[in-house]
């Protein structure tokens, strides 16, 4: 089991942790299951808490694994009852990873979530296309497939694959928390990226 610690729950970009780790992000709409899969992929039941309030929390979560890297939770986008004041600060924060970040230079990718049973949303979109425009290295997970059956799956997946948004190449693997699929694939390509083996 990895040793994870959160180092930091950043509330502005002043407060990013300034360091020579490597970081890895994860991004996706409230709700999509990012908190259980941080778990899940440090096996650990409630380090990444997981709200029951989606789009409570606006911070940038960063955790130490191993003192080797970190994974950083970018707060969840999409929440329609969120306040305009709140999705401002969302944006600024979250804008501010990816703009005002002196160390962003230590990112080796981005974990972009997508929940399997409706596929890329409008922000989901929104998200990639920036990241193909900055020229920031992503990987797709769909998430909660264990919600979906087999035909479901294969058409949803399909589809997820064929996106004009995806940029061709990009590495898409099936996900969910309950029964632990996708988990060390998903932990091997971390670990390449980490590695810079891209």
């Amino acid at each position: 089991m990895a040793q994870a610690e959160l180092k930091i729950s950043a509330g502005m970009p002043s407060q990013f942790p300034r360091d020579i780790l490597p970081q890895i992000a994860f991004s996706g709409r409230s709700n999509v299951g990012k908190s259980s899969l941080i778990n899940t992929l440090l096996g650990r039941k409630s380090l990444a808490r997981v709200s029951s309030s989606p789009g409570k929390t606006i911070t940038v979560n960063f955790y130490v694994v191993d003192g080797k890297y970190y994974l950083v939770d970018l707060p969840g986008y999409g929440f329609a009852k969120r306040s305009e004041a709140d999705k401002r600060r969302w944006s600024a924060l979250t804008d501010g990873y990816f703009t005002a970040n002196p160390d962003i230079d230590r990112l080796r990718a981005v974990v972009q979530l997508v929940d399997s049973r409706i596929g890329a949303t409008k922000d989901d979109i929104m998200m990639i296309d920036f990241m193909n425009r900055s020229g920031i290295p992503y990987i797709i997970v769909a998430t909660k497939t264990d919600k979906l059956n087999k035909t479901e799956r294969e058409k949803n997946l399909a589809a997820l694959a064929a996106s004009d948004v995806i940029a061709p190449g990009t590495v898409i693997i099936p996900f969910s928390s309950l029964k632990g699929e996708g988990k060390d694939e998903l932990t091997r390509e971390i670990m390449r990226r980490i590695a810079n083996k891209v």
